[in-house]
């Protein structure tokens, strides 16, 4: 059936070329063929794959409008359970159909706010019910299509479930217990079977649990059958959008704009954000004590970008912008209210120095202008003169600008919301400190900060990821003034499920009938293949061409016994390279190349306290898998050795005004350049011997540090470090 594309909704409603792009619509457009010429249902759906506040929305009310020229009466557009974002959604939804509303083409409601008596005349048009994925909330939309309006039951209706990944997944699983069916996405199936047509069309950024389910599960004596995808869209993602690619991809790139992105939070300063402990913390050392130090300089930072900001705009004849941080470190209330005194007490003392104690002030002030001004001047923006920066910052403490808000429920959010359903900016600069109310759906605009520190038992993809209010569509300008704030691990599990996220995109890109592997090691650290369910909840890591694996964020340990075990590996590499000339690789067997991970791991001590931590025995178990893949039978088994010794890395680098551990003992054009020309077919292992002198931050003692870097030609797997039972 050919497609309408002329009729009274597409056309006008994607008529702005500058939002509506030639790849958007042809993305539509496929959709609604697809929708047209497939039977979606809850268990085989069509998908709309996004990335993270990329123009989903855009795209699935696009989707909308087309489908109402193409034989469908009614849209159903089901949100994530809160009535702030349901308010959001609606008031977008009005905002963008406005025009056919008012000529009387269309009707908007709540479901929670469908008037009584419609009138067939009302019933006639085209017709969108917004409903939370919330029992009551589907209880009344089931009664309004099939008792209130049985007319509209026999009408072709289109359901959209937003956020799919949230709520609408066949099984979940809570507290370790067995996985449990999802009661609202029962609800969901069962609205669909009291339409007389009806299409299917879930819309996520996150799908692991859409995607990776297993093929078959019995709960509670209930058979399960998985959520299937009957087709795959992915909306375009526009030149402009900032995502997890540029948090955790061009941030590992030197001298990027976004390598001054990432600020390591330690583990002590997020425990001393817990819960009161005058022991550790007293309020009245807000501008001095080293335990909030970190907490003190981010709310610096947001109040110099802030200004910054603000006089680059007015130097530029542009309006001033009101800016947002974002507090999000734990999902106790308590904590919100104490985590709120704090930020206070940094606010309340700096506006206190302001008068009082300038000096303290202007030193503060002056560490975040050079920390921000490397990042200005790597993209050659216009930077203010700092005793300029100083007296605005100086001002807008005096003048009340840092406004700091608690949002930690529904009645909250809600009263804080504009009339777009946008978390409100009263003031220049506004810090929101909460918890998963803030998740995801709510927008916050300019936001230019974001201090994370959310540490669930488990990593879930499709969870903290949606923490991130910081993607989007963002102004290069703002980028160069914001900073993530998060602990070290953190930062590593998002950096893991970026990579997954990744892999699983260019596989439905490339071929979505070809799975990507999983793969997951045992209790005695032997690789073996993994039902994608048993990673839903786990810490992975994404094998592809030339991924690297090494520790950071370690020591070495002290000489007395760290010697010995250089020593022998000195012998043992010499004796491997047999006579070579061990500048150059070589190959060596898989149990050699273990052992000298083995004899390596005693003499590098990770920095547990301050959220650095290194999988061994995944690394060898990683390491084992890859030494496998050689289409070669008589090479597999065997890796690629590459040896250099007598460097000195500095054991930290310094970057703006911050200490991060060095994550490089190989260099791209060196030793990176060697493995892409070695290692095609075999993994290889770098064997990075540093003199580990203590002017470099170290103790005095040589170490190795191994890199482990995947072949070119291995299929791209997801690697479990832990399962679920």
């Amino acid at each position: 059936m050919p497609l309408v594309l002329g009729g009274p909704f597409y056309p006008e409603f994607t008529a702005n070329q500058e939002r509506y792009f030639p790849e958007d619509r042809q993305c539509i457009e496929r959709v609604v063929s697809k929708l047209l010429n497939n039977q979606t249902t809850g268990e085989r759906p069509g998908m709309l794959l996004g990335k993270i506040q990329s123009g989903k929305t855009k795209t699935f009310l696009a989707v909308i409008a087309l489908a109402f020229d193409n034989g469908y009466d009614a849209a159903i557009i089901l949100t994530k359970g809160t009535k702030a974002l349901t308010r959001q959604t609606v008031a977008r939804v009005k905002r963008e159909f406005a025009a056919f509303q008012q000529r009387d083409q269309l009707q908007i409601h709540d479901i929670m706010a469908v008037p009584d008596g419609l009138t067939g005349y009302e019933l006639d048009q085209k017709l969108i019910v917004v409903a939370k994925k919330q029992s009551d909330n589907l209880h009344r939309l089931e009664a309004l299509f099939r008792d209130r309006y049985p007319r509209l039951g026999q009408k072709r209706v289109l359901i959209i479930d937003d956020e799919a990944d949230y709520a609408s997944v066949g099984f979940r699983t809570q507290g370790g217990q067995d996985p449990d069916i999802n009661v609202t996405g029962r609800q969901i199936d069962e609205l669909r079977r009291t339409l007389r047509a009806s299409s299917f069309l879930q819309v996520t950024a996150t799908p692991y649990s859409l995607y990776l389910q297993p093929e078959d599960l019995v709960v509670r004596n209930m058979e399960f059958r998985p959520v299937r995808p009957a087709f795959t869209e992915l909306v375009p993602v526009n030149v402009n959008y900032v995502g997890s690619d540029y948090y955790f991809a061009r941030s590992q790139e030197q001298q990027s704009v976004a390598s001054y992105l990432f600020r390591a939070l330690s583990v002590n300063e997020l425990a001393i954000l817990r819960s009161e402990d005058r022991r550790r913390f007293k309020l009245e050392d807000a501008l001095t004590s080293d335990a909030i130090e970190t907490l003190r300089d981010a709310v610096c930072n947001f109040i110099v970008g802030g200004v910054i900001r603000r006089l680059q705009d007015a130097d530029a004849g542009l309006p001033s912008k009101k800016f947002a941080f974002l507090f999000h470190t734990e999902s106790q209330r308590a904590a919100h209210a104490w985590q709120e005194q704090i930020v206070q007490a940094v606010r309340d003392q700096l506006m206190a120095a302001a008068a009082n104690n300038p000096g303290r002030l202007t030193e503060l002030l002056s560490r975040a202008y050079e920390d921000l001004r490397r990042s200005i001047v790597v993209m050659g923006h216009a930077l203010p003169e700092a005793e300029r920066v100083r007296a605005a910052a100086f001002a807008a403490l005096r003048d009340e600008w840092l406004m700091i808000t608690k949002v930690n429920s529904e009645q909250q959010i809600e009263k804080l919301l504009d009339d777009e359903g946008q978390l409100k900016l009263r003031t220049p600069l506004n810090v929101f400190i909460g918890g998963q109310i803030l998740d995801r759906g709510v927008t916050i605009s300019n936001l230019i900060g974001f201090f994370y520190g959310r540490r669930p038992q488990v990593y879930q993809q499709d969870t903290v990821l949606q923490h991130s209010r910081m993607f989007g569509f963002r102004p290069i300008e703002d980028l160069t003034v914001t900073r993530f704030y998060t602990e070290p691990q953190i930062y590593t599990a998002m950096q893991r499920m970026h990579e997954s996220d990744v892999a699983l995109r260019e596989s439905i890109e490339q071929d979505p009938d070809r799975p990507v592997i999983f793969i997951r090691k045992d209790a005695g650290g032997q690789v073996l293949p993994c039902s994608p369910n048993k990673i839903l909840l786990s810490n992975t890591t994404t094998l592809r061409p030339f991924k690297r694996i090494l520790p950071v964020g370690f020591q070495a340990d002290f000489a007395v016994r760290t010697r010995p075990a250089v020593a022998e590996i000195d012998e043992f590499v010499a004796r491997l390279g047999d006579g070579r000339d061990l500048e150059e690789a070589f190959p060596i067997s898989l149990v050699d190349a273990l052992r000298i991970l083995q004899l390596i791991e005693p003499t590098l001590l990770m920095q547990d306290d301050e959220g650095f931590t290194f999988d061994w025995i995944a690394a060898r178990a990683a390491l084992t898998y890859l030494a496998q893949q050689a289409d070669d039978h008589a090479r597999r088994g065997t890796v690629w050795c590459l040896v250099r010794t007598n460097r000195n890395l500095s054991r930290k680098v310094s970057a703006a005004s911050h200490a991060v551990y060095s994550d490089a003992p190989d260099t791209a054009r060196s030793e990176g350049a060697v493995a892409r020309q070695v290692a095609i077919d075999r993994p290889m292992l770098m064997l990075i011997r540093q003199n580990g002198r203590e002017e470099e931050g170290w103790r005095g003692t040589p170490f190795y540090w191994p890199v482990i870097v995947a072949q070119q030609n291995v299929r791209t797997a997801i690697f479990a470090h832990e399962t679920m039972p």
